[in-house]
């Protein structure tokens, strides 16, 4: 039988059908590259010069109010327009393009400049769940708008240009490329076998414990089998449940309480303010059954030995498939062995 924690292969990635190569004969190799600086974990808990604080003027001359709470506001810089007209090139098989359409919102998670989701409490995480809630009804309910998109970019070394807590949603009139191949890899499931595919993979993953990190009544937060990564992770939920239009009243403190699980661990892993891109796929928003979806949050942070070592995605991975050092199995021992009381507390 292989012995899958030391000898190299491949792993399949059902959600979009590709493969990444898994060599844990590497992980010992040594490091003279490039390194990174150590994100800053003590920050003021209001910067005057921070355009995303309270009573600050943003760099759109527009003035934020004094907000308590979840603060939302239209991109000032977005990516997509929602008036853009329609327009193409029609079917060139060479030389394809068409206008795209939408709205970019960002989402202020704290009036603290000095919070992230690791340092703040699973009640003010579960303000923010519900504001995603309510930003994701507003604008599923648009006719023009088929994806809506919520992530963080988290820390410099993600390419985060701002330091205070706070995420982005992106709705776009169609499914981006991501979200694309999940909803046609989830369908397919779904045909044959009549349930949903991360719902199966997670009754799997649940019974086998072994990439598990946390988990509560409602939500299961795990490392993939796949995962390229070094300390990706994935949230599920344990029931079935498309879209944050299918809550109920409790699911929100219950997902509060797992993105706060895995982020706090992220901190003590290396002791610092652990960067991610971290966002939440969800179906189609465009009226229409989407039985073989599963809500899920994806986080994807770049460190792999220390807090200024990261994951460099080059060569082979470009050019070939991705390829991993740890198995996803000891990423999910080191992160589940961590406390969950983060380390500065």
């Amino acid at each position: 039988m292989t012995d899958w924690s030391s000898a190299p292969h491949r792993r399949f990635n059902p959600l979009t059908g590709a493969w990444v190569l898994v060599s844990p004969h590497r992980s010992q190799r040594p490091w003279l590259g490039q390194t990174e600086l150590a994100t800053p974990v003590f920050m003021p808990a209001h910067d005057p010069t921070c355009h995303l604080c309270p009573g600050n003027t943003r760099a759109s001359g527009e003035v934020n109010p004094p907000y308590d709470g979840p603060f939302v506001f239209d991109n000032d810089f977005a990516a997509l327009l929602p008036d853009t007209p329609e327009g193409g090139t029609g079917e060139d098989e060479l030389f394809r393009a068409e206008t795209e359409s939408g709205i970019c919102r960002v989402v202020c998670f704290s009036p603290r400049h000095d919070l992230t989701l690791a340092r703040m409490g699973v009640a003010d995480i579960e303000r923010v769940v519900r504001t995603w809630m309510e930003q994701s009804a507003e604008l599923g309910a648009r006719d023009d708008i088929v994806s809506v998109q919520i992530f963080e970019n988290r820390g410099a070394v993600m390419g985060c240009s701002n330091p205070h807590p706070h995420g982005q949603i992106w709705a776009s009139r169609r499914l981006p490329n991501q979200p694309a191949l999940e909803d046609a890899r989830q369908s397919a499931y779904y045909a044959r076998h009549g349930r949903p595919l991360l719902f199966d993979y997670l009754e799997r993953e649940l019974a086998i414990g072994q990439r598990v990190v946390h988990e509560n009544d409602r939500f299961a937060v795990l490392v993939p089998f796949w995962a390229l990564w070094p300390f990706e992770t994935m949230i599920l939920p344990k029931r079935r449940l498309a879209g944050f239009d299918e809550f109920d009243a409790a699911d929100p403190a219950a997902l509060a309480e797992a993105l706060s699980a895995i982020t706090v661990r992220y901190d003590n892993l290396f002791r610092t303010s652990f960067p991610y891109s971290m966002g939440f796929h969800q179906k189609p928003l465009d009226g229409a059954a989407h039985p073989g979806w599963q809500l899920h949050a994806h986080f994807y942070p770049p460190l792999l030995r220390s807090a200024t070592v990261k994951k460099f995605m080059v060569g082979f991975e470009m050019l070939g498939s991705p390829q991993r050092d740890i198995t996803p199995e000891a990423a999910a021992e080191r992160l589940r062995s961590l406390s969950s009381v983060h380390w500065l507390d």
